[in-house]
């Protein structure tokens, strides 16, 4: 969203401009090109280049000459020649990186690939654009349901409408030859337009629909990747994947683009490295390389029989022992060359933000309450065990007056008794 109307809005949500990827800035499109010599002035004399790129949905680019007299800018919606009738764009890019891109691309200013450009869009134009581009979605899921009717193996993923409305190109992706000629009577009788089936790619369906990758960012394909190179299992090997084809495969059902992207770089360090398949000769016996790691420069051999016990050498030393052994020469073992690269595990911690432990959350904290309550019952019974031992050292005359207590409250009690029973006559 680099245009200034995909602003956000309630909450931190995007608002978006809502124009369906025609944005009068032309910043929030698919493929878009910055023009960096927008700022610059043509030297005098110069004339501006004639032709100009008008991109179509879902990232569909060409170059078209300009008619006399007609200037154009970055955002126009403009009427562009089609077979038949006429077509509905938006100019993506306009001045000499048009040149760039046709010299780029090897496309000639003369030839016949290179169409002309009407005039700009009237609003009549744009409302027969529109509504034919309402139409498509509804089209889409009949024209699946139709295929399915006649059992076709092939899978209707995009339907793109002219922008007069005069034909309707529908992509579709088939792993064998289709024979559709039922299907387009179908189609025509059902639709009321002119068909045309186009088969793509499976990487040129996913950069039509476009989606979200592995990484979290947008398919390459649908942003900025043009051309697409063959990626093979070759790349993941030199990278020490895993061959897992789950999570190899992108959304189009093949191997990841990105696979090539750091291909050269594991190809190069490679270079310094001994192949996998030769053996190192000693005197202790044959070494097999078990495991290599590119980025450290290391690599790790066994010993036949030893499979267990791996050394850990690194490349200039592996390649010493290989040009030693072409020369007929063995080396005592690979403990020597092993022994240098030994490092200390031991690793000195400082105090440094004031945590002493570095295994103070291993053992549990005990909470202040149940310090409390074993305080408590230790107390409660120190208190008792004194009872004890103060009852248990007081004389036996104590039954003695406990009776002499209990009959003088007797007569206590006698005596307020009958003072009430006076009170009470009176």
């Amino acid at each position: 969203m680099g245009c200034n109307s995909c602003s956000s809005g309630k909450d931190g949500q995007p608002k978006g401009c809502k124009n369906n990827g025609t944005c009068g800035t032309d910043g929030c499109n698919k493929l878009t090109v910055f023009d960096w010599l927008s700022n610059m002035s043509l030297p005098g004399g110069a004339v501006p280049f004639s032709c100009v790129e008008i991109r179509f949905k879902n990232g569909r680019k060409g170059f078209f000459k300009s008619a006399e007299n007609l200037s154009l800018s970055i955002g126009d919606i403009v009427a562009t020649e089609a077979s038949p009738g006429h077509d509905v764009g938006m100019v993506s890019l306009t001045g000499e990186l048009v040149r760039i891109q046709m010299k780029k691309k090897k496309v000639e200013i003369d030839s016949e690939d290179v169409k002309k450009v009407y005039r700009k869009a009237s609003q009549k134009d744009i409302d027969i654009w529109q509504k034919s581009r309402d139409r498509e979605e509804t089209m889409k899921v009949r024209a699946r349901e139709i295929a399915i009717r006649l059992e076709l193996q092939m899978k209707i993923s995009d339907i793109e409408f002219q922008g007069d409305g005069s034909k309707a190109t529908f992509y579709y992706t088939a792993e064998e030859r289709v024979d559709f000629r039922q299907l387009i009577k179908e189609f025509a009788h059902e639709f009321s337009t002119r068909i045309e089936m186009r088969q793509v790619g499976f990487r040129q369906e996913a950069a039509r629909l476009g989606g979200i990758g592995s990484c979290g960012r947008e398919l390459c394909c649908s942003t900025w990747l043009t051309d697409f190179r063959s990626v093979n299992t070759s790349a993941a090997r030199y990278q020490q994947l895993s061959l897992n084809p789950q999570k190899l495969a992108g959304q189009c059902g093949k191997l990841k683009c990105c696979l090539n992207y750091e291909l050269d770089a594991y190809v190069d360090a490679l270079n310094s490295f001994p192949k996998s398949d030769t053996k190192l000769y000693t005197e202790k016996g044959v070494a097999v390389c078990q495991k290599i790691d590119i980025f450290k420069g290391f690599l790790w051999y066994a010993y036949e029989g030893e499979w267990m016990n791996w050394h850990k050498i690194s490349t200039e030393h592996a390649n010493e022992i290989i040009t030693a052994n072409a020369n007929k020469e063995k080396v005592m073992g690979l403990e020597e060359f092993a022994s240098e690269l030994i490092e200390d595990t031991k690793m000195d911690f400082e105090n440094v933000v004031g945590q002493d432990s570095l295994t103070r959350f291993d053992q549990p904290k005990h909470s202040k309450r149940r310090r409390r309550n074993r305080n408590k019952k230790k107390n409660t019974s120190k208190g008792n065990s004194e009872k004890q031992t103060v009852a248990s050292n007081k004389p036996k005359t104590g039954n003695s007056e406990n009776k002499t207590k209990s009959k003088t409250n007797n007569q206590r009690n006698k005596r307020n008794r009958s003072r009430n029973k006076k009170n009470d006559k009176k």
